[in-house]
Order: C-alpha cells, then sequence, then structure tokens
C-alpha cells in the first residue's frame, strides 16, 4: 500500500516535463508477484509457539505504526506532514518492515525470511523513489521543504515540525483510517497467522 502524495495511491509518476507516466515494471509486479511469494512462503515455514508469539507481537507494532499513519493520511487531498509523516515520508512502509519482519519471524525459516525481506527492499525501494517523483509534481516547494526535513523511510526521533494545509486535522482520525481501509492490513496478518497456527498443528499431527 502506497504512503504518498496527498501522501498518494497512485499508480502514476510524474516526468520533468510535468506529464504523468505509467507505472515502472517493478511497479506493476509487485503485487502480481506478491501471491506466489505468498505461497512459497508458507510452503517454506516451520512455526512454533514461540515463534509465532514473537512475531505476532512484532507484527502488532507494524499494525500500530500503518494505524497511526493511515489516521493521518489525506490521499491526493494535500501533503500530509503530521502524525507519523513528521517522522518518516513513509510511515505506512516503515511499519509494513516492521509487519514484514513479525511475519517472517513467525515463520520461523532462515530462507522464507530472506524471501520476504528481499522482495520487500527490492520493490519497495523502488516504488518508494517512485512516488517521490509524484509528490514533487503535485506539491512542488512544500514537498521539497519536507524532504529536507524528514526522512525517505527510517523515523527521526524528533517530529518535524510544518503548517497544516488549511482544513487539514493535525490529529489521528478514525473515520481516515476507515476511508484509507487499514483495517485490510490487519485482517491480512491475522490470516497469516491463523494459516501458521494450522500449519504448526498439522506437523504435530503428522
Amino acid at each position: 500500500m502506497s504512503d504518498v502524495a496527498g501522501n498518494s495511491e497512485n499508480q502514476s509518476e510524474s516526468t520533468s516535463t510535468g506529464r504523468l507516466m505509467k507505472p515502472t515494471f517493478f511497479a506493476r509486479w509487485r503485487v502480481r508477484l506478491g501471491y506466489p511469494l505468498a505461497i512459497i512462503v508458507l510452503l517454506l515455514a516451520h512455526p512454533t509457539p514461540k515463534s509465532l508469539v514473537i512475531g505476532g507481537l512484532v507484527g502488532a507494532v507494524g499494525l500500530w505504526v500503518r494505524a497511526l499513519a493511515a489516521g493521518h493520511l489525506h490521499k491526493q487531498e494535500m501533503l500530509t506532514v503530521s502524525g507519523p509523516y513528521a517522522h518518516t515520508r513513509n510511515p505506512l512502509y516503515f511499519g509494513s518492515a516492521i509487519l514484514t519482519l513479525g511475519a517472517a519471524l513467525a515463520m520461523n525459516s532462515w530462507i522464507a525470511a530472506a524471501l520476504l525481506c528481499g522482495y520487500f527492499v527490492l520493490f519497495y525501494s523502488l516504488v518508494m523513489r517512485r512516488e517521490e517523483g509524484e509528490l514533487r509534481f503535485h506539491h512542488g516547494d512544500a514537498f521539497e521543504k519536507y524532504a529536507k526535513a524528514v526522512p525517505l523511510f527510517f523515523p527521526r526521533l524528533t517530529a518535524a515540525r510544518f503548517r497544516q494545509d488549511a482544513g487539514a486535522a493535525a490529529v489521528f482520525s478514525f473515520g481516515q483510517y476507515n476511508k484509507n481501509r487499514e483495517y485490510r492490513a490487519a485482517i491480512g496478518f491475522l490470516l497469516l497467522l491463523l494459516l501458521l497456527v494450522i500449519d504448526w498443528r498439522l506437523r504435530l499431527i503428522y
């Protein structure tokens, strides 16, 4: 899920001429390759009660970060600079990284962990850079000032302070959380844990 412009989930990117281009190869194949990857890592998983608890707790932290971001994000409406966006320009992706780590720990497989982390680093690093172009196209100087103060991915400890756009609330909103459909991430992670629990139980039987 995208973090940007506005901070957008648009599938296009801006060019130096101000026109919008179609998504790159990696952006198009990010989701398509995600499904077979999910099947492969599930087959490689060897979950245990301990790995499920540790992975679940780490994943919960990732969901919390993503939820905070989704409650502040106004896609396509304005440049979001409040909440976790005052610490990192991509809090949704940062939360996804923690969520990926949680999934890898829950699976208890080094090979599955390497595949998951490799997939995340490869695709999301490219997607984040592509979306930077959208932000520059839509928000110009405002985004440049924002980018100078807030890091791309790893968050700064203290919140950067900016003047919020008129009409934008600088507080968490459950309405925005629901509008951004962030609950889908929580449902997806819970389903993953359920599948891993079933896998663990089946291994005990067979």
